[in-house]
């Protein structure tokens, strides 16, 4: 029985295809993004640590990679638009305890 009552137009099926291919791309996207951010506010909050910058901006930076990883969480979940603006205010909180230098 492989009647059209049966059968799946095969351009819907692709059209399935390919917003899973994209959900699945912005997944990986918004936690890769959100690691590699995390790695870079922890690198940056161990530099400015062991110089003679204020307290508040290895703080910053590390506030700031929290949020990241946050994000990189959510965005694995499939949560993407809550983790791009979780990693805006991340890298914002970064660039906002940078300026205390």
């Amino acid at each position: 029985m492989n009647g059209p009552a049966n059968s799946e137009p095969s351009g819907i099926q692709e059209e399935y295809d390919d917003q899973e291919l994209d959900a699945r791309r912005a997944r990986w996207t918004a936690s890769g993004t959100g690691a590699l951010l995390a790695l870079a506010g922890l690198a940056a909050a161990a530099l400015r640590a062991a110089g003679s910058a204020p307290a508040l901006v290895p703080a910053a930076y590390g506030f700031g990679a929290a949020v990241c990883v946050l994000a990189a969480v959510l965005g694995s979940r499939g949560r993407t638009r809550r983790a791009l603006w979780l990693l805006i205010v991340g890298v914002m909180v970064m660039a906002l305890g940078d300026q205390f230098d």
